[in-house]
């Protein structure tokens, strides 16, 4: 038996069993054995086969954004929009067959988007190059999730399904629990708060599945067995995740309201080149970056040439992307701008910069 009908095989007995307190420690433990097989399908194979066209490409710009879709609802057309590359588009499903990048040139900053291969249902198995976009897809900073308005929302439901059996979490936070394998002594369990979803008994029995018996595990919110198994797998990743809906001129006003208002989600149509602009915004605020500038002593700052950095960046950060050696010789910084209490602010290596702010370093 083959691990992708195990696979199926316990899908099938989650489906059946009822959901109650009686069953909810053999729930926990087949959900610890799909989550242990997905990884076994995960893992390339031992025999290298013949070598073929290398899929990823090199990571460059500020930050990097992956387009995931199904064949067919305009993530070449939206590329080819936003970028000057040019992603071939037609009406036929599968027209690209790899990935695709373009920057996109936003305040000052080069977002790399990445126009991958549609997905199809089972691409988790790695049917239609699925594992490999997969692959691609978790080294990004956001998803962008192309979706046909014109479809309802199957296409959503069955590519959250796909991402999320290869470990990839969207718009949700790591688990607050703390887990550590240890050489001996038995399993230590503590909660700071009441669990609902977990128990001792159900924590030792995931772990027995995974050959560890001697561990420490403190939950620090109420977490479910899902996200218990995440945190001793450990390959999990977390990101945020934009639901783009498409082809908006084709269904009625009351539906795109309805769309538009879902959490994470914006309409719009490439077609008709219908809020482009929006769109860009929400990404920027989901990628968390920041524009910084730099001023000379006695001279206007330079608002041509901005330092892009992650939203939470410090004065520190800022030195080391200027010049590796500027931190180790920094006296103070001057900065203008909203992170300071008034304008110009003295502050040190550990003062928290924010958009737009403009900065002077002092060397001693």
């Amino acid at each position: 038996m083959g691990i992708l009908e195990k696979i199926s095989e316990i899908e099938k007995e989650i489906s059946r069993t009822q959901k109650n307190k009686a069953t909810e420690y053999h729930l926990g433990l087949l959900k610890a054995k799909l989550a242990k097989y997905r990884s076994q399908l995960l893992e390339p194979s031992k025999s290298a086969g013949a070598k073929g066209e290398g899929f990823d490409v090199m990571k460059s710009g500020d930050a990097r954004v992956a387009l995931i879709g199904f064949p067919s609802v305009g993530k070449s057309t939206f590329l080819s929009l936003m970028t000057s590359t040019a992603s071939e588009a037609a009406s036929y499903e599968f027209t690209t067959l790899t990935c695709i990048p373009g920057v996109i040139e936003y305040k000052g900053a080069n977002i790399q988007l990445l126009d991958l291969p549609g997905i199809i249902e089972g691409a988790a198995q790695g049917k239609g190059r699925g594992r490999q976009v997969i692959a691609v897809a978790r080294t990004a900073d956001v998803v962008i999730m192309m979706l046909d308005a014109t479809k309802g929302d199957v296409q959503r439901a069955l590519l959250e399904k796909e991402l999320e059996s290869v470990g990839i979490r969207l718009n949700r936070t790591k688990p607050n629990i703390y887990f550590k394998p240890k050489k001996g002594g038995g399993l230590s369990y503590n909660s700071t708060v009441p669990l609902t979803h977990c128990s001792e008994k159900l924590v030792q029995l995931i772990l027995h599945e995974y050959k560890i018996f001697n561990a420490e595990v403190l939950f620090r919110e109420d977490s479910t067995p899902d996200e218990f198994i995440d945190v001793i797998v450990g390959n999990r990743v977390y990101m945020p995740c934009l639901y783009v809906y498409n082809k908006v001129d084709q269904i009625s006003i009351e539906e795109v309201d309805r769309l538009a208002r879902r959490p994470h989600s914006v309409v719009i149509s490439c077609g008709m080149k219908l809020n482009l602009d929006y769109l860009l915004e929400s990404l920027w605020e989901y990628l968390a970056l920041i524009c910084i500038y730099t001023k000379k002593r006695g001279e206007r700052p330079d608002f041509n040439d901005a330092i892009i950095m992650r939203r939470g960046a410090s004065v520190e950060h800022v030195c080391h992307r200027i010049h590796r050696t500027l931190a180790s010789q920094f006296k103070y910084a001057l900065v203008w701008g909203t992170s300071t209490k008034y304008s110009p602010q003295r502050v040190g290596l550990t003062h928290i910069m924010e958009h737009e702010d403009v900065i002077q370093i002092v060397k001693k």
